[in-house]
């Protein structure tokens, strides 16, 4: 069968019009070869050329229509019975029994099946084809491969309005089946017309979520009860607790009254290690954690307000960001905030203040992510602004290791459960970041963009990716649990070896700033400094007035006594024979007009001791009442000797 197809178009349309005619062919250019340009190459014999023998191929990616699976469920009841048996009534059901099991051909059917379901039987008792056979091998020694991950499944929000995953559950038999809580965090200014709904998924089948979870008010935490996994406890953006019973179906179960609901959404859920597996409690951001019973969610058991002045005030209480509790410490509970602070509370105390143990600060925003290392109980890892933090019961002061300060912000964070040295974070950019602080402490081991050794990571468009990590950060290494171990008992030794550096320095500026140091001085012997400075004047002085009579005397005998003249310098001065010390102030003019000392006469030079004072020479020499006047000992000491060379 011939297949033709005609193409139409205007002429106008196909441009120019070529005209072929039939010619014989014409030399336009003869270039003739020349010998010289030859000369300047060099013939290479032999010539490799490589020729590609395989045909040409090309790869091309299609995105397929995505397969939809559907699983469906049938009740069967009791059949096989004939139409004349009503199998609810016990007696037909009885007598048709008997009369079939005294036919021949049941007992020879029943002896030929009996043979083969025995060998089953033996043959499942012989060999188990669920053993794990390498559960006890060895720890391996650290991978040589790079961290590494890979996709499996992605499981998208089937509402068209796309809305965050703000939790994430793994079903705790086997983690086959994921809930995961959606929730628009953003206040009043969700968009209209978003749901309410939140979904369970089968691993298998990201299609088509298995259950739908119908709430009154969206879902911000969702947790599964590891003592029945049929049961799951959720927090409300409106602060009401409820819980489901898949068995009873999409709606809720138990919902707790409004009146004694949080005031603010519910930012974390925890069920408690209990024997009846019915006790879990919240916490929110209006300051309250409250303990519930699923059996009766009337109102709470026990509320604890978060006011770390502790005189239980709602106005004064910090909001509940994140909780932790630990099933191996079933007294203590740890409660991250919105003020970027850790509080560590006790629930067994007898006063509701008392309540309240400790607190941890060194963020500098909400803390969205706490908890415990499932290893080292007394390590806890904190998430919030943009650095992950790991601490220490024993150190309260500040963290004991820390990441660098990325340029997101951090969403969320947990430990691996099977290497104490691994833990994960989420980032506001979509990045997932895996740290190995074995491997390495400064950037993580592996960073993901968009996404036990599966990770389950939610995204602010209702994405959740489910992610296999690679075999190295998912084995356990040999001696991993001894070096995590001592890193946290050297970072935390350090840490004290600071605090109490700190302590130190704070305190040594207290003692500073209040007149005192804190070290103690020696103790020197008590000194009376005026007696000191007494004793040293005198000594000094008579230095001087030798000097000075000595010179007097020379003068003296070079030049006849004036008349009128003093013959002594104590008749100068009516105190005594060397008056005020004051007067040693005055210059040579001076002591020659008031006559308290001859001129000296002109002659070689002389040295002249003068003894200088802050005191003003009128106060110092003469008082009021024309009484010589003496300065303080404290002025004294601040006299200074000077030589002054006479011409």
């Amino acid at each position: 069968m011939e297949i033709v197809y005609v193409y139409v178009k205007k002429r106008s349309e196909f441009g120019k019009q070529c005209n072929f005619s039939d010619r014989q062919a014409e030399l336009n250019i003869d270039i003739s070869p020349n010998p010289e340009l030859a000369k300047q190459f060099v013939e290479r014999n032999p010539v490799d050329t490589g020729i590609q023998c395989s045909t040409s191929m090309s790869e091309h990616e299609v995105n397929t229509e995505r397969f939809e699976m559907e699983t469906r469920g049938v009740n069967h009841i009791e059949g096989g019975w004939p139409k004349d048996v009503n199998p609810l009534e016990l007696e037909q059901t009885i007598r048709f029994r008997k009369k079939v099991e005294k036919d021949e051909n049941y007992v020879n059917t029943i002896m030929q099946l009996g043979s083969i379901v025995e060998h089953c039987v033996k043959q499942n008792n012989a060999i188990d084809i669920y053993q794990e056979y390498f559960d006890d091998e060895d720890t391996v020694e650290v991978m040589e491969e790079a961290p590494s991950a890979k996709t499996v499944n992605v499981f998208r929000d089937p509402q068209e309005i796309k809305r965050p995953a703000t939790h994430i559950s793994l079903h705790p038999d086997g983690n086959r089946k994921l809930a995961v809580a959606y929730s628009c965090l953003n206040f009043q200014r969700a968009p209209e017309g978003l749901s309410n709904e939140s979904y369970i998924w089968d691993l298998e089948n990201p299609n088509r979520p298995e259950i739908v979870l119908k709430p009154s008010s969206p879902l911000v935490t969702l947790e599964y009860n590891p003592k029945d996994s049929h049961v799951l406890l959720a927090g409300c953006y409106n602060g009401q607790i409820a819980c489901w019973d898949t068995r009873k179906g999409s709606l809720v179960a138990e919902l707790s009254t409004i009146e004694f609901s949080h005031r603010d959404p519910v930012y974390g859920t925890i069920w408690l290690q209990s024997k009846t597996g019915t006790e879990c409690f919240s916490a929110s951001t209006d300051g309250q954690v409250m303990w519930w019973d699923v059996r009766k969610m009337s109102e709470p058991t026990e509320v604890v307000i978060m006011d770390i002045t502790k005189k239980e005030q709602l106005e004064h209480a910090l909001g509940a960001t994140s909780l932790e509790f630990e099933a191996t410490l079933p007294t203590k509970f740890m409660v991250g905030t919105e003020q970027g602070i850790v509080i560590s509370c006790n629930r067994k105390a007898k006063t509701p203040a008392e309540k309240i143990v400790c607190t941890f600060s060194g963020h500098h925003g909400p803390i969205y992510a706490l908890q415990r290392n499932p290893f080292y109980p007394k390590n806890f890892l904190t998430v919030g602004d943009w650095t992950a933090r790991i601490w220490s019961e024993d150190s309260r002061e500040s963290s004991i290791m820390w990441t660098k300060y990325h340029m997101a912000y951090l969403t969320d964070g947990a430990w691996s459960p099977v290497r104490p040295a691994v833990f994960f974070t989420t980032k506001m950019d979509g990045t997932l970041d895996i740290w190995d602080f074995v491997f390495k402490q400064c950037d993580p081991t592996l960073s993901l963009k968009d996404n036990g050794c599966f990770i389950a990571c939610g995204s602010q468009l209702g994405t959740t990716t489910l992610l296999e990590v690679s075999n190295g950060l998912c084995t356990l290494q040999r001696n991993e649990k001894n070096m995590v171990s001592s890193i946290f008992e050297r970072e935390t030794r350090r840490e004290k070896i600071m605090e109490t550096r700190h302590r130190e320095m704070r305190l040594k500026e207290k003692e500073k700033a209040e007149g005192k140091d804190s070290r103690p001085r020696e103790e020197k012997p008590a000194l009376n400094l005026e007696q000191l400075v007494t004793k040293a004047e005198e000594e000094f002085f008579d230095v001087i007035f030798t000097e000075l009579k000595r010179r007097e005397a020379e003068a003296m005998k070079e030049k006849p006594k004036p008349v009128g003249a003093s013959s002594g310098l104590g008749a100068a001065w009516p105190g005594g024979s060397r008056g005020p010390r004051a007067a040693c102030l005055l210059t040579s003019g001076d002591r020659e007009q008031r006559g308290l000392l001859p001129p000296i006469a002109p002659g070689p030079p002389a040295l002249q001791l003068v003894l200088l004072t802050p005191c003003s020479v009128a106060t110092d020499s003469v008082s009021a009442a024309g009484q010589p006047q003496m300065c303080s000992a404290q002025q004294r000491g601040h006299w200074m000797e000077k030589l002054i060379l006479r011409g």
